[in-house]
Parts: structure tokens; C-alpha cells; sequence
């Protein structure tokens, strides 16, 4: 229980400290507490502001309370029936996924049942005991057949209501509205109205936060409380969260006079002082915390002044129903918000019900089916996927380049500046390159495409090569993986192991094909040791003397090491003699053992993949790098992944190309049991190739896009943004085939060419060492 308002206060911030903190924030100038606002908030946002594409669902306007200035809630006579019927609830719901909504808000009033007979026999007739008790019938039934994600505003709950309606719901909210008790004294607009005590309230937020329930509370401004009195909601506000970190979203909402209620002459606050709120909850309650102001509510050329006092995001937007809480103001058009977004320097995106930040950590905050459904639909920063592209599909990717720019264009020319002049970037500041979005994509794209001009010229390379993957039975459970088998039987698939002679003759064969690499790989067979992988480097070598071999990611050279009992070195030296000519860099996935433990726990370590390729190259082997990423993964580890390859680059100088692997999920053990996202975004596909040239320069000269994840269209794509290498023709490509891979198993020389015509270039065969070939071919589209 929360016993009082200056009592809640003191938990946390003594009434000197509460008082000082008012005083300081009323001292400041409303420019400055603005401009301090909005810097806090860029910090954090990479000018990002959010919306939640959703229908709304009255489920009952009748209401216990009596709140002066409220047309939502009514009474039986003039509504009809006390609640909607489940047709017309899931009516609502379904003309909601037409248009694209993502979110059921389910609003309505407080426990009308202990005020309306009306209300107890309605839910008597349901066969229900309680609005809440239907709530989440209706809730249950819009999840279940439409996959909207419900949002829940019943008003009062206690621990109970809420561990009863989480596993139907991403998120619940309550408004705070106010910490004035006086308010709901005679005369007040909460007068007769006992869910409206600021106590009782704060109780019932309390009770989320011990639900682990994701919550939206906020502030109704201009009914007669003090600035002071706001300062004081915010700090109550402020402690819940910092005790339990499930408030997702503050709302700071200006009160409208509406004709028909006891409050339609009182004065609304001016736009001065609504952003006055905002800036000071801004301050009070920190850069990472969500702000909402209703952009319904404020004329379209007020927006920007909204945003830059702290709001990084416009609450739910309905292209269906409209505002049942302020039903004479319509939501703006989804094109209008979005034009006055950008003219203000940001860039308009959509969220689920869940905060992105919570939807980061679904386990944490939802039931599993839902965590499922979350986890799967959105992108690294927890926002969702719009587009519907997946690497592996086959489906186009979209490429949006979108001029003009945004409040974080400068800084980010500055970043880019430093990358291009060679320079080591900080984790942060490669972070930033990966939040960007609207413009200034473009802007770090075309940044890293110029420089890829510099540095690599106009030809698109690729090398004519094989797969050889001989065993796809392995010891390993790679979460990702979705071609490896755990035994001879077969799982997902048939499994099998390949001769040493039929190796060979498939090498000797592609020679026929005029490839000049084949490239080794396969599943860690509980019958290999490390002369196998000898043995299999002798098969290729005697089939096919002059080819270039390719083979064994860090993980089978360890495991060769390790097997025969040799140190890293000397094995290496043994393979080096007995044919072997570079390494592939697989096995990385992300090199960041947090991840790790997720995707591959029984895998190599960072340290140990690592130490293969510096001693690889110790050697003098050379290896690729590469990076599978957009599972479990976030920016701030795709940065330390990076900055690992470059500064081993810079130590060895072994590595000939990166390669960035998207996440193909569709077949991915880790996928189909609900464990990671599904893969990335076609942003984030694309900016990865972008950030690793910029990031890799000018260390590691070839960036290369691998068009069985990306497709042609993604390839030329990536072309466009910083590659210059289609990485090989591929013959009998296997597994990414294996995890769902729609984009085929072999792309020809002639293939590569139209690919390169398509990006505005020529093609230009290569060897593995990104030497020219003997005829050093140039490769014309149509040949």
C-alpha cells in the first residue's frame, strides 16, 4: 500500500529534496527546460517517435464514477445493451487487421457492476461474474482470432486482476491523472468518483509492477491541480518505476473542455503549459522513458513543439474507430502525422502494445504465448517489422531511401566522417550508425557506398566455387541451425555422410565446371577425429590438384586440434601441408559470449574462434570473417563483433573479406520454439553491410553480400550500400536451403553479372585471394 502522497514521496526523496527539486524546475525558463529536454531525449531516441496502429474497443461505457469533465461514460438508458457481445467485439477486432492495426485497445469503464443493476444482469447473461472476468473472455478471444495484441484499461485492479488478465494481454494501463487528494473533495472534478484517489491509484500501479505487468500511466493537466502538484505526480510515478521497471509509457495529456459535462466552461491549459509538463517530466523521469502526448488534441503546427519538449511518442492512432475518450477530436491522418513528424527532424514508427523496450525482454514481461508472438515480430530495437521481408524468402526486399533529415544528421555526419578518414569508432558510436532510420540510412549508405568506391573500385567480384558439405550429422545443437542432424536418423530431414571418394569426385567435377574453389564444410560427426579432416583435404587434393581449397570453420579445426591431441598451430600447419588454402570464417555467428550462451552454447567462445583465426593466419592462412546476425542479438553487440574483427585485422592482417549472414529463421530449431526474432530487418540487413565497410576501414577492403540470404534484389541492394563481392556461385548450396532458403542453390557467372548490372556495374570474376583469374574475366550482363 501507498499510505499518502508526501509519505510516498519520502520513500525515496525527503520533503527538502522534493521541495528543492520543484523549486529548481520552476526557476528555469521554459526554453531552457525545453532545449534540456529534448537533448535528454535525442540521447535516447536517435529521433525516433513512435505510434501503435490500433482499434479501439469500448467494451462498456457504463462506469461507477462520476468524473466532470468525462463523455465516455454514460448510463443504461442511453446506451442500450451495457456491453458489446462478442460479434461485435471481434467485428471491431477484424476490420482492425484490414486496415493493419497491431493493437486492440480495450477501453472502458470501472467495475460498473457495483453501480448499474443493468451491469450485473448483462454480465449474468454472459455467464460472467465480474466486467473483468469478461474482459478477459473478449480480450482471449480477439488474441486468439485475430492476433491483435490486447491493451487493457479496466480501471482499479488489484494483484489478483492483474495475474488473471496478463496472459491475455502485452499491456495494461491506469492514468494517474493527478496527486491532489483535493481534487476529488466536493466541488472537485473527482468528486464522487473513488477510483480516482491519487492513493488508490498508485496502489493499483503498484499492484502492475508486482504483476510484472507493462503499464501506461500518466497525467491529465488543467483540471485544477498545481505545477507543484504535477511535480509530485511525476516523482510518485518516477519511484514506482525505479522499484519495478514496468512503467513502459507516460502520458502527459491536456484536458479539453466538452460540451455536456459539468467542466465544458472550464479553461484548458494553455500549449505553453502542456509543455511545460512535458519538459519537466522529461527531467524527472529520465531520457529512457517513453512520453506520449494524443496529437488529436493539439493543431497540426503545434506538433513540433511537442516534440521538442520531450515527447518521443503519439499513443495509439486509429485508421478504424475513433477516439471514444476525446470523440471531437479525430486521430490526424497516419500521412499527416508522419509529414509533421519529419518536418520536426523525426522519423515516424510503428510500435506494438508492448513498449519496444519491453518487447526487447519478452520473457521477462509477458506469458510465453505471447512472448512468441512478440519476440517473432520484431526488429533489434523491439519495434515492429512492417514490411513483411525476411532474409531466406525469396520475397523482394524493400529498400526505402528516403531524403531530407533529421535532428540526428549532423552527429551522424560526424561519425561518419571519422569512420571514413579510418578511424577507430567507439562501440557508441556504431550503435548509433545501426539506430539510424528514415534519411539518414541513406546517408550512412551512401556514406560507406562512396567509400567502397574508394577503396574497392567499380567491379563486383566472385569467385566460381562448390559446396562440399560432407556430413550434416553433428554433436553440436546450434540453436540456429537448421541443417545439422543429431544422429543417422533422420530429424528434420534425411541425414547423411559423404565418402571420401564421392568428395573427390565432386571436386573433381566442379574443376570440369570451371570453378576454382570448392569450399569444405559440415557438422561435427561424432566419428571424425582430426585426421579426417586430413584425409578429406588429401581426397580433394588428388581429385583435383590445382583447386583451391577452402575448408573447416573454426569449430572443426578445434575440434581436429583437440582430437589428435596437437596444439592449435601445429594442426593448422598439418592442414596447411596437406592442402588446405584459407579458412571461412563461420562459426562466429556474433561474437559476444552473452549471445552465445543463447544460440550456441556447447560452441567455440569468442576467445577460442579468435584464437583459431590469429592463429590461422600466424600460419599463413587466410580467412574470412563473417557476422549471422538478427536472432537474439542487439546493436550493441553487432558492434562489439566488428570491433573484434577490425582489431585483429589490424594485428594479423589475415582476413581477406567480411561477410554479414542475416538470419534465415523459418526451419531454425531456436525459431520454431519461440526463442528468437526472425531474423532482421531489410533496415538493419542493409546498414549492416553499410556500418561494416565504414567500421572495417580501411583494414579489410571487401564487404561481401551473400545473395542466397538476401536475393537478388537484396544483393544489388547491398551493392548499392558499401559491398563490392557476390561472394561464389555456390554450386549445390545446402544450408541455407536447409533452414527455408527460397533463393536457390546456384547463382552462374551470368547471374552475377545482371546483379552487378542492376547496382550500375560490371562484374568481374575473382580468385579466393581476390586475385584476378588467369583470363582476368569481365563479366557481361547477358553473357
Amino acid at each position: 500500500m501507498v499510505p499518502s502522497m508526501h509519505a510516498h514521496v519520502g520513500e525515496n526523496e525527503d520533503v527538502h529534496a522534493f521541495d528543492s527539486l520543484s523549486k529548481s524546475l520552476g526557476n528555469l525558463a521554459l526554453p531552457r527546460l525545453i532545449a534540456q529536454a529534448e537533448e535528454m531525449t535525442l540521447a535516447a531516441t536517435s529521433g525516433v517517435v513512435t505510434y501503435s496502429r490500433k482499434v479501439f474497443i469500448p467494451l462498456t461505457q457504463l462506469c461507477r464514477d462520476v468524473c466532470h469533465y468525462c463523455t465516455f461514460a454514460s448510463t443504461p438508458k442511453k446506451i442500450g445493451p451495457a456491453y458489446l457481445s462478442r460479434g461485435e467485439v471481434l467485428a471491431i477486432a477484424r476490420a482492425g487487421v484490414a486496415a493493419g492495426c497491431r493493437e486492440a485497445l480495450f477501453t472502458l469503464g470501472d467495475r460498473p457492476e457495483d453501480r448499474y443493476d443493468a451491469a450485473r444482469k448483462a454480465l449474468a447473461r454472459l455467464g460472467h461474474p465480474s466486467t473483468l472476468s469478461y474482459l478477459r473472455e473478449m480480450a482471449q478471444a480477439v488474441l486468439g482470432e485475430t492476433g491483435l495484441l490486447p491493451h487493457l484499461n479496466p480501471g482499479l485492479m488489484d494483484d489478483a486482476d492483474y495475474v488473471a488478465l496478463r496472459p491475455v494481454s502485452a499491456s495494461m494501463g491506469l492514468m494517474l491523472e493527478t496527486a491532489s487528494d483535493r481534487l476529488s473533495a466536493k466541488g472537485g472534478p473527482h468528486h464522487g468518483s473513488p477510483d480516482k484517489l491519487p492513493t488508490a491509484r498508485l496502489t493499483a500501479i503498484a499492484a502492475a509492477g508486482r504483476a510484472g505487468v507493462p503499464f501506461t500511466t500518466g497525467l491529465l493537466i488543467g483540471i485544477g491541480e498545481t505545477r507543484v502538484e504535477r511535480i509530485e505526480a511525476l516523482v510518485a510515478i518516477r519511484d514506482l518505476h525505479r522499484e519495478y521497471g514496468h512503467i513502459q509509457e507516460v502520458i502527459i495529456q491536456n484536458f479539453r473542455a466538452k460540451p455536456g459535462t459539468r467542466m465544458a466552461s472550464h479553461p484548458e491549459p494553455s500549449l505553453e503549459e502542456h509543455l511545460w509538463t512535458i519538459a519537466v517530466a522529461r527531467l524527472i523521469l529520465g531520457p529512457q522513458m517513453t512520453i506520449q502526448a494524443p496529437p488529436n488534441l493539439h493543431r497540426p503546427e503545434e506538433l513540433a513543439a511537442l516534440l521538442r519538449a520531450g515527447v518521443n511518442d503519439w499513443g495509439g492512432v486509429s485508421p478504424v474507430t475513433p477516439d471514444h475518450v476525446n470523440p471531437e477530436a479525430p486521430w490526424p491522418h497516419l500521412d499527416a502525422l508522419e509529414a509533421a513528424t519529419a518536418a520536426a527532424g523525426r522519423v515516424l514508427r510503428e510500435r506494438l502494445a508492448i513498449g519496444p523496450a519491453f518487447a526487447r525482454d519478452p520473457d521477462r514481461w509477458l506469458d510465453p504465448a505471447l512472448a512468441r508472438v512478440v519476440r517473432r515480430s520484431v526488429d533489434a530495437r523491439g519495434l515492429p517489422v512492417v514490411d513483411d521481408w525476411h532474409p531466406g524468402t525469396g520475397e523482394p526486399m524493400p529498400v526505402e531511401r528516403v531524403s531530407g533529415t533529421t535532428v540526428r544528421s549532423d552527429s551522424l555526419r560526424a561519425i561518419l566522417d571519422r569512420a571514413t578518414a579510418g578511424d577507430r569508432l567507439a562501440p557508441s558510436d556504431i550503435v548509433r550508425l545501426f539506430e539510424a532510420d528514415g534519411p539518414d540510412v541513406a546517408l550512412v549508405a551512401d556514406a560507406a557506398d562512396a567509400l567502397r568506391r574508394e577503396v574497392a573500385g567499380e567491379a563486383v567480384t566472385f569467385v566460381v566455387n562448390r559446396n562440399i558439405n560432407y556430413t550434416n550429422i553433428c554433436l553440436y545443437k546450434c540453436g540456429f541451425c537448421a541443417f545439422s542432424k543429431g544422429s543417422t536418423r533422420a530429424e528434420r530431414g534425411p541425414a547423411y555422410r559423404l565418402d571420401l571418394a564421392e568428395v573427390g569426385r565432386r571436386a573433381a567435377e566442379a574443376v570440369e565446371r570451371s570453378a576454382t574453389e570448392v569450399c569444405l564444410q559440415g557438422g561435427i560427426h561424432p566419428d571424425y577425429d582430426g585426421n579426417t579432416y586430413l584425409d578429406v583435404l588429401r581426397a580433394v587434393r588428388e581429385a583435383a590438384p590445382s583447386i583451391h581449397i577452402h575448408a573447416f570453420s573454426p569449430l572443426e579445426v578445434t575440434h581436429g586440434a583437440m582430437t589428435l591431441g596437437l596444439p592449435l598451430e601445429n594442426y593448422l600447419t598439418r592442414l596447411k601441408q596437406a592442402g588446405l588454402s584459407t579458412l571461412p570464417g563461420t562459426a562466429a555467428e556474433i561474437l559476444d559470449d552473452e549471445v552465445r550462451a543463447l544460440i550456441c552454447p556447447d560452441k567455440v567462445n569468442t576467445n577460442e574462434w579468435l584464437e583459431v583465426m590469429r592463429t590461422a593466419h600466424r600460419v599463413g592462412l587466410r580467412t574470412t570473417a563473417t557476422i549471422m546476425f538478427g536472432h537474439v542479438d542487439r546493436y550493441e553487440h553487432w558492434a562489439r563483433h566488428l570491433l573484434l574483427v577490425r582489431d585483429l585485422q589490424e594485428e594479423t592482417g589475415g582476413f581477406t573479406e567480411f561477410v554479414p549472414l542475416p538470419f534465415v529463421h523459418m526451419e531454425a530449431p531456436i525459431w520454431r520454439k519461440g526463442g528468437s526474432r526472425s531474423g532482421p530487418s531489410a533496415r538493419e540487413t542493409l546498414l549492416m553491410h553499410a556500418v561494416a565497410r565504414l567500421v572495417l576501414n580501411p583494414l579489410i577492403p571487401n564487404i561481401q553480400a551473400s545473395w542466397v540470404k538476401l536475393g537478388g534484389d537484396g544483393a544489388v541492394a547491398a551493392l548499392r550500400a558499401g559491398a563490392n563481392d557476390l561472394g561464389g556461385t555456390l554450386m549445390d548450396e545446402s544450408i541455407t536451403r536447409a533452414a527455408g532458403g527460397q533463393n536457390g542453390q546456384l547463382c552462374d557467372p551470368a547471374r552475377m553479372a545482371s546483379l552487378a548490372a542492376l547496382a550500375g556495374r560490371h562484374a568481374r570474376q575473382r580468385t579466393t585471394l581476390y586475385t584476378t583469374t588467369q583470363t582476368d574475366t569481365l563479366i557481361l550482363a547477358g553473357e
